[in-house]
């Protein structure tokens, strides 16, 4: 069976609003509030002039000289470090997610993950499985989870960071769900166990990073441990009724890397879909915000 290849951008979003992008960043509002943001990938020019950009942002984010990973919020409009937003689609999925000023740019929230948050609730709501069991890896401040868990999942939610953890424990509260459950462990420690103790998950979720560490110091990097991590994921995705989603977000990588990935370590992939995901600004530019492989049995 051949794959379908798609670019997904989500749809209209009353909370959410791409701008502008060029230069290497990107202005976006969310909810009330307007925020400048470092953006590597676009490398193309702004639409709107720079004055324009400092007279629309509340906050602009400032990147170190010595750790471009790292940097400063400077404060152009008055508005409070911590704030929600609502998101909604035409299934029913209401989520409310809670955002905040991070000293890594981020803010709790990858807009364009809107679409995966949309497959989840949709295939979740048809698992001929009642309850099916969820596994989300290196799973963030948790919006998936929580769209997992209020189409009916049974979810286990794992980071490495307890502070999203806890962040994420907002976010359900929030959204009006209970009942996720919490790991703080290194992802790859984490699904050897439960491979060795013969669990079994109906869906697998993993938004890996580039780089990152476990709450041990573990090292994780990309290229060099997601085939392996693949392959344990192989083995505890339920062999009947069972779904996939793959996310990564790496200049280097292209989907038809994932889609080698997928189809070398998995026997059975029905109804894959696999592609860019991207947001479109108010001046039609589109901007590729990572790639995705999804597969499904039901």
């Amino acid at each position: 069976m051949t794959d379908s290849i798609l670019s997904l951008c989500p749809g209209p979003w009353e909370d959410y609003e791409l701008i502008d992008t060029g230069g290497f960043e990107k202005l976006e509002r969310f909810g009330e509030y307007i925020l400048s943001r470092p953006e590597p990938q676009a490398i193309w020019d702004k639409s709107l002039s720079e004055n324009e950009w400092k007279k629309m942002a509340h906050a602009h984010f400032a990147k170190e000289k010595s750790n471009p990973e790292k940097g400063n919020w400077e404060q152009l409009k008055k508005m409070p470090h911590n704030w929600n937003i609502s998101y909604k689609n035409e299934a029913g999925l209401q989520l409310k997610l809670n955002l905040a000023q991070t000293s890594f740019k981020h803010i709790g929230l990858f807009p364009e993950q809107a679409v995966n948050w949309d497959f989840l609730y949709r295939t979740i709501r048809r698992s001929p499985v009642k309850n099916p069991k969820v596994l989300n890896l290196f799973a963030y401040t948790g919006a998936a989870s929580v769209a997992a868990r209020a189409a009916g999942a049974d979810v286990t939610h794992l980071d490495s960071v307890k502070q999203v953890v806890t962040w994420s424990r907002h976010n359900m509260e929030s959204s009006g769900q209970t009942d996720i459950r919490w790991i703080v462990d290194d992802a790859m420690k984490f699904i050897k166990r439960e491979a060795r103790r013969g669990n079994k998950y109906n869906g697998i979720i993993l938004d890996p990073p580039a780089y990152g560490r476990g709450p041990d110091g573990e090292k994780w990097v990309l290229e060099e441990q997601i085939n392996e991590m693949l392959k344990v994921c192989a083995e505890l995705l339920d062999p009947k009724d069972h779904f996939l989603l793959l996310n990564m977000y790496s200049l280097s990588f292209s989907s038809l890397i994932a889609a080698n990935l997928i189809h070398g370590n998995f026997k059975e992939v029905k109804n894959a879909e696999h592609g860019e995901l991207y947001l479109v600004d108010n001046h039609h530019k589109k901007l590729p915000l990572g790639i995705f492989f999804r597969f499904s049995s039901f």
